[in-house]
């Protein structure tokens, strides 16, 4: 593998790290974004995290994008 591309990809897990430690306090955790579905009725709780998925999705296909 390309040296570059491995250090470009660490350097862009750290910078987004970073910036969800920089203003984790301004933006919803995830798993709690609007988009999440909650289903609280009397005996269940149904929980389907469509939003965090999502976003999930991209940065990992980002991240794979540039490794590759």
């Amino acid at each position: 593998m390309n040296t570059g591309k491995l250090l470009i990809g660490f350097g862009l897990i750290l910078v987004i790290i970073g910036g969800y430690i920089t203003l984790g306090g301004k933006f919803p955790p995830l798993g709690r974004l609007p988009g999440d579905i909650i289903h609280r009725g009397e005996n269940i709780t149904f929980y389907f995290p469509i939003t965090t998925m999502v976003i999930i999705s991209i940065l990992l296909n980002l991240i794979f994008r540039l490794l590759r």
